[in-house]
């Protein structure tokens, strides 16, 4: 029947260590009963990519290895998950082998599709075009930001989820302050194209944010969902969300936000809805039909950003219901839809975005979040990895 937990993890990201973190620290008698299960040697934080392709911070420190974050007491199984049996709780692997679980955990991330946008798997991280949403091409953002020297510089935002919403607008807002320090704005076009309605989602923040598009000068398009990149003309073509009418910007230099979707795996399995997420209450992060299945973080179909700070207060809800099923008890801890956006808006400022599922800012500290300040990008540069790292991965925060 191959190897059976208590507690199976597929995922080793932010979401699977911290969960398994959790875990283990409530209930010690779970030691040698919980495997996570991820192919991936290695362990990112993403949240810093933005100011990696900004030139503020090195992308050697966004890595570790997953051996050395997995908590003591779990068990890391180096295989992927291929499909789920939630009637017999079980799964197959890679390998041909089959894993068993009392309960499971889903938390497998969000694939980035580079085959949705016709000529970007070509033309990525060369010629101008590049993007924040790899580590391999990270590097290649500030090369291209360093070496501008004018034109029309296009920042994308496609029609699907993504991982950290606010990521396609900060690089935008970093290079536009690079240029101005460099003394090349005025012959620079800086574009923000977005599939989205409006700059952002919560009001607060968006009469925020619209002040520093109007400060930065920056030609805001929306409804615009980039389908093709022709990097011999060096065009970027765009669809209309609602009139579908097609429209052609040449670009010296071109961020890509790529469209994503959810794993394979589970866009086809039993677990997920009809949009290809896993299927959970939004509320117990239960899963609609099977009660020993949860999901958390990118791969749920939670209706929040998909951010770490999202699962920051997603893993406690998750580990409280499965520890109270364990006790026979019923799942009765609840996520009220928390989710936070640092945003940077240039070198040394920051907007805190954090609001809930009503849309409604629930904010951490006693002063008014939407302003730009020094000391929220401080946080965001030097405190919240150190946290990362050696809280939250660990369970402690």
């Amino acid at each position: 029947m191959g190897e059976h937990y208590r507690v199976v993890i597929i995922g080793g990201g932010t979401a699977g260590i911290s969960t398994a973190a959790r875990l283990l620290k409530e209930l010690k008698n779970l030691s040698g009963e919980i495997a996570v299960i991820d192919p991936s040697d290695k362990h990112y934080y993403q949240p810093l990519w933005t100011l990696v392709g900004g030139g503020a911070a090195k992308k050697e420190d966004t890595v570790r290895s997953m051996g050395q974050l997995v908590p003591d007491g779990a068990v890391l199984m180096k295989d992927a998950a291929v499909s789920f049996y939630p009637e017999e709780n079980v799964i197959d692997l890679a390998d041909g082998s089959k894993v068993s679980y009392d309960y499971l955990v889903v938390a497998a991330g969000i694939e980035i599709d580079w085959g949705g946008i016709k000529g970007l798997r070509e033309s990525i991280g060369k010629g101008g075009v590049c993007t924040n949403y790899s580590y391999e091409y990270t590097d290649y953002t500030w090369e291209v930001i360093r070496g501008f020297n004018g034109g029309n510089a296009v920042f994308t935002q496609p029609a699907t989820p993504i991982k950290c919403g606010g990521a396609p607008q900060k690089i935008a807002y970093l290079a536009e302050d690079y240029f101005t320090q460099t003394g090349i704005r005025h012959k620079t076009n800086v574009i923000f194209a977005s599939a989205n309605p409006a700059i952002f989602d919560v009001v607060k923040y968006r009469k925020a944010l619209e002040k520093v598009l109007d400060r930065k000068k920056i030609d805001a398009r929306f409804l615009m969902n980039l389908t093709e990149v022709r990097p011999d003309a060096k065009e970027a073509v765009f669809e209309h969300i609602e009139t579908k009418e097609e429209a052609v910007i040449r670009y010296e230099m071109l961020h890509v936000t790529p469209p994503m979707r959810s794993p394979s795996f589970i866009r086809n399995s039993p677990i997920a809805d009809e949009a290809g997420w896993v299927d959970v209450h939004p509320r117990t992060l239960q899963h609609t039909k099977y009660e020993n299945i949860f999901s958390l973080g990118d791969c749920s179909n939670l209706p929040t950003s998909k951010t770490g700070a999202a699962i920051r207060k997603q893993a406690p809800v998750v580990t409280e219901n499965i520890i109270a099923m364990m006790k026979g008890e019923v799942p009765a801890a609840t996520y009220d839809g928390y989710t936070s956006c640092p945003l940077v808006t240039g070198y040394n400022s920051l907007i805190l975005a954090e609001f809930n599922y009503d849309k409604e800012p629930v904010e951490s500290f006693p002063i008014d979040q939407a302003k730009e300040r020094k000391s929220m990008y401080m946080l965001k540069k030097d405190v919240l990895p150190i946290m990362y790292w050696n809280g939250m991965l660990k369970g402690t925060l």
